[in-house]
């Protein structure tokens, strides 16, 4: 019975960088250093075949003078005769023969030069690649547990020092993205593990009591009602974060204007009831991106400064474009926060403390659809009291294209 072997079986190991360079560093030795011997032989041969002026040379020397007729070639002999045929033959035999040892000594040096540059190749090829040999076994090395490893490459800035600091730089963004995804994952967790415990409460409360009473049951069906409430916004709010990290990319022309304007009408009610003074200076800002996300983000500007402001307070509203950038600024009033609660603010499920109302997603939710269409978030506290949030994205378009569509959809 015949064996069938695997093609894999049959096939040696995959060359290496470190060998495929030293094969190449040898044939480029050995090329070049048969192209530089072959015109050194050349050269010799040109100058034996040449005829020489033995009479000038002689001269030189102090052999002279000869006369006009005698040559190199019939040094003491006359043209034709048997010595002169003796002697060129000779000349012959002794230009063949160093050619031909000069050919065997250069073909010996040739490779013997071309194994040392082979052996030195390897050694050169090896030490080069050392730095690539650490990259590769702290890559795998490296995994959600230990992100805080670093290659920190020493050396000169060459072409491996900036694939190292790339890596390091990469494994910081994954390190940071892994510890926010756990601490997201925690919070969630526990917002909704609260509501989820409040329903059991009642349903427990509720069936343990053999005789409570319809009103009883109702206002446990309440409890739960408001709870499950509460638990679709948060999955709601939760859903929007994650839409807003993976934007799909449907972009449309939108004038931030707009969508400012849209918001404060349809919260101006709740801003009158919590009497805040709600005032806008809405300029066009024209940008690119998905309207829906977009409105989603000045809404939760606008709602977060009416439900975190105070009796009496403000609530200003302002867009507009410079310098090639489109801008929301959002200010309200409410109590003096510390400037450096305030840059936390954007975190996910931050809060300035456990008894304010909401997810603490609002601004998580800003600043995450910010980042996706290209822009970022500026959270800053008021020296009187209240919060400063400015939204700059790449403007789009122009002024007059918005104006002019605006009108028709109106129309």
């Amino acid at each position: 019975m015949a064996l069938r072997v695997p093609g894999s079986a049959l096939k040696g190991p995959a060359p290496t960088i470190r060998l495929r360079l030293t094969v190449l560093y040898g044939l480029v030795f050995l090329v070049t250093g048969a192209v530089l011997l072959t015109i050194g032989y050349a050269l010799v041969r040109h100058n034996l075949d040449a005829p020489n002026d033995f009479r000038q040379t002689l001269r030189r020397l102090g052999l002279g003078p000869f006369p006009a007729p005698f040559s190199g070639r019939t040094l003491l002999f006359g043209p034709g005769s048997p010595e002169a045929s003796v002697a060129e033959a000779v000349r012959a035999q002794l230009r063949a023969d160093a050619l031909h040892k000069l050919l065997v000594e250069y073909l010996l040096a040739l490779g013997a030069m071309t194994m040392v540059s082979v052996v030195a190749g390897w050694l050169l090829a090896g030490r080069a690649l050392r730095p690539l040999r650490h990259i590769t076994a702290t890559a795998r090395r490296v995994s959600g547990q230990n992100l805080g490893e670093r290659i920190a490459l020493s050396g000169p800035a060459d072409e491996l020092k900036e694939l190292a600091d790339t890596f390091d730089g990469m494994l910081a963004r994954l390190d940071a993205a892994f510890a926010s995804q756990r601490h997201f994952v925690a919070n969630a967790s526990h917002e909704l593990r609260t509501p989820l415990a409040i329903m059991r409460t009642e349903a427990d409360v509720a069936l343990a009591d053999p005789g409570a009473t319809a009103g009883e049951l109702r206002a446990m069906g309440e409890a739960m009602l408001e709870t499950i409430d509460r638990c679709e916004r948060l999955i709601e709010s939760l859903l929007t974060l994650a839409r807003s990290e993976a934007s799909s990319g449907a972009e449309e022309l939108v004038d931030l204007a707009a969508l400012a304007g849209d918001c404060i009408t349809d919260l101006h009610a709740r801003a009158v009831e919590v009497e805040v003074e709600v005032t806008d200076h809405l300029q066009p800002a024209p940008v690119r991106g998905e309207p829906r996300l977009l409105e989603r983000m000045i809404a939760n500007l606008v709602d977060n400064g009416i439900r975190h402001n105070e009796p009496g307070g403000f609530l200003e509203v302002l867009t507009g474009s410079e310098a090639g950038r489109a801008f929301v600024v959002v200010r309200n009033g409410g109590a003096v926060i510390d400037p450096s609660d305030a840059q936390t603010l954007p975190e996910p499920f931050r809060r300035l403390g456990r008894g304010v109302a909401g997810f603490g997603l609002g601004l998580s939710i800003v600043r995450s659809v910010a980042e996706a269409h290209g822009g970022r978030a500026l959270v800053a506290a008021l020296v009187a009291g209240g919060l400063e949030v400015r939204i700059e994205l790449p403007a789009a378009g122009n002024v007059a294209a918005l104006q002019t569509s605006r009108a028709l959809t109106r129309s």
